[in-house]
């Protein structure tokens, strides 16, 4: 083999490279292994260090070890936004509320520098609450709020926001809660606050468990299964 030959192979090999690390990354990108945090530890969350604010603490409950928030000013700060860059998404968490005041942000996925962000809030309405999912993107946001879908506070509860590129869609233990036709664009890296919103207002009482990110849409059927355990009010 000559040497032209071999200089066009050496190309056609950096070629390839190039083009298999593309689609690996791709693949990385929008598909892959879902992202877990089991919220078991206060330093790191999902491999990730924190910053914590106030006095959370970790307990024993029927779903495991979890984080306890007091509502007051107990939170963490992980420095990753966890569906970056992603064009669909299911965002999946086990949280137990309870009670407090009206509005709490208790997870909250923020891209730098703008004000697009993801939000699991809940707004509590005597002994109940009722779920709100948010999404602001550079293209468009979303609200769903279901107010009629009243659930009792002191209990663990499986949640999820799923977007497939065209409908933005909300769930409770499985069960649909909400739905809005919209155009969400991907978000650029950032931060989350676990427990409060990013600027430290609306403080979450309850526990969570886990949280769960894939870049991609999961049908109900897929999501985490909430242990049975974790059926009726908690044992705190």
């Amino acid at each position: 083999m000559g040497e032209p030959e071999v200089k066009l192979l050496r190309i056609r090999l950096k070629t390839f490279a190039l083009v298999a690390a593309t689609v690996c990354a791709l693949a990385s990108t929008q598909g892959g292994s879902p992202e877990t945090w089991t919220f078991d530890r206060l330093d790191r969350i999902g491999g990730h260090p924190t910053t914590v604010l106030g006095s959370p603490r970790v307990v024993e409950t029927p779903v495991g070890k979890a984080i306890e928030f007091d509502g007051v000013d107990d939170a963490l700060f992980v420095e990753v936004h966890p569906l970056a860059g992603a064009t669909t998404f299911t965002w999946e968490a086990i949280f137990r509320p309870d009670g407090g005041n009206r509005e709490q942000r208790w997870l909250h996925l923020q891209e730098n520098g703008s004000e697009n962000r993801m939000l699991f809030e809940i707004r509590v309405v005597d002994d109940r609450w009722f779920l709100d999912s948010f999404n602001q993107s550079t293209t468009g946001s979303a609200t769903l709020m279901n107010k009629s879908s009243l659930h009792p506070l002191g209990a663990w509860y499986h949640v999820a926001a799923v977007y497939d590129g065209k409908v933005f869609t909300n769930y409770v233990n499985g069960v649909k809660d909400g739905e809005a036709e919209v155009a969400l664009s991907p978000q650029g890296p950032g931060r989350s606050s676990i427990g409060v919103r990013i600027n430290q207002v609306y403080y979450f009482k309850g526990a969570i468990r886990s949280a769960r990110f894939t870049r991609r849409a999961l049908a109900p059927s897929a999501f985490e299964k909430l242990p049975s355990a974790a059926s009726g009010p908690s044992e705190r």
